[in-house]
């Protein structure tokens, strides 16, 4: 995700790996669209206990090359991944243990104090001069120049925002002090769970699944580039993105960028404190109470089902 290669992080990955017991999505009794509002009454757990219940998940199709790259040029290291999740005792569903993953995650943030090299053909050190040019629009107030960044993306394969000043700021300092948070992706299968983190204005997202078959190895799938150039100037934040798009689509973009602005820019006390839960008490997170917050918020599935 963001410079996965250091021998801590994937220390990290592994103890993320098992904290998490394999669980990499949660369904319904039926395939059918997810409907805002209602949170369905029973819902089943994917465990990766066996290759042949790893090959049985519903998203395992959209990782299937990469995780058998893993699985023919590293077989002993594909081994131990698997057998290092039957080591780990099922416990109720929704309850994790991942206090270590956070400390070690904590830890590798301190260290960076440059911009992190993305994989996957995504732009390093990204900057807003390489999309706009500030010079020209000075004269312009801040709804001119939002007005021209949403329709210059308005016909591109990607999401925009333009953020207010007090919106940005109630964000960027939350990002600080709880710099990681576990999104729920609703799909036509189920729920699929990424992984949220900020790297400076940058926020790089992975899929669960990813971070437990490649560990160290997993890169970055989407990543929300944050500019506040124009903060003090125009009172706004400009906010663009990159994305695989073999993994990800633009409707499944803009809904994890606005469950950012639902858990990271909620008012409700509540809502945010999940995110801190994530953090700060992680024994106490439970997975599931992001999903009826979804449900609860309403946040639009958004599904556009990737291909593969």
């Amino acid at each position: 995700m963001c410079d996965w290669h250091e021998n801590k992080m994937a220390a990290a990955m592994v103890q993320m790996s098992c904290l998490y017991r394999g669980v990499l999505a949660v369904r319904t009794r039926a395939i059918r669209p997810l409907i805002p509002g209602i949170v369905p009454l029973q819902f089943r757990t994917f465990t990766m206990k066996k290759n042949s219940e790893l090959e049985d998940n519903p998203f395992y199709r959209k990782y299937a090359g990469q995780i058998e790259q893993l699985r023919s040029s590293k077989p002993q290291e594909f081994k131990a991944r698997m057998e290092k999740r039957t080591t780990v005792e099922r416990e109720p569903l929704g309850y994790s243990k991942q206090a270590e993953f956070i400390k070690v995650m904590e830890q590798e943030l301190d260290k960076r104090k440059e911009n992190v090299t993305s994989s996957g053909g995504f732009t390093k050190n990204k900057t807003l001069a390489s999309i706009l040019n500030i010079d020209m629009v000075q004269e312009k107030s801040g709804t001119e120049i939002g007005e021209l960044w949403m329709q210059y993306f308005a016909t591109k394969d990607t999401i925009s925002a333009v953020i207010p000043e007090e919106t940005f700021k109630v964000i960027h300092n939350r990002a600080v002090s709880c710099p990681m948070f576990l999104y729920a992706l609703p799909q036509n299968e189920g729920y699929e769970f990424f992984l949220g983190q900020w790297s400076g204005q940058e926020l790089h997202f992975t899929s669960l699944i990813n971070v437990q078959t490649l560990g160290e190895n997993a890169p970055s799938q989407l990543v929300l580039y944050h500019y506040s150039d124009l903060l003090k100037s125009k009172g706004i934040v400009l906010m663009t993105a990159e994305m695989d798009a073999k993994f990800i689509g633009v409707h499944q973009a803009q809904c994890l960028a606005n469950q950012v602005q639902l858990f990271y820019g909620a008012q409700r006390q509540e809502t945010f404190q999940l995110v801190e839960t994530f953090n700060h008490q992680p024994t106490m997170f439970k997975h599931m109470a992001v999903i009826a917050e979804l449900e609860q918020g309403g946040i639009s599935p958004g599904v556009s089902p990737v291909k593969s």
